[in-house]
């Protein structure tokens, strides 16, 4: 399968500078060796980049009734909903 980059506009982490680079290697994925897409696609304003994993942090990982597995579980509904491959 081919990996799907998005259209818009992203600096790679190899060109990554300052407060970018220091939040890619805050956002790296050692499985996926690298920035998720879905927030690359910030990386020309790096305070959306930074708000956008915070969001998502606090979505996924603060205290919550529900759990971890049932968060993951809503995202992937809702994904699939939305058609969205992410």
């Amino acid at each position: 399968m081919t990996e799907k980059r998005a259209w818009i506009h992203v600096i790679p982490e190899s060109e990554a500078e300052g407060e970018l680079a220091n939040y890619y290697k805050q956002e790296w994925d050692e499985e996926k060796q690298g920035v998720d897409n879905i927030l690359a696609v910030h990386s020309l304003n790096p305070p959306t980049l930074r708000a956008h994993a915070d969001l998502y942090h606090s979505v996924m990982h603060a205290k919550s009734p529900l759990s971890r597995s049932e968060r993951e579980m809503i995202a992937v509904v809702v994904s699939v909903i939305n058609k969205c491959q992410y």
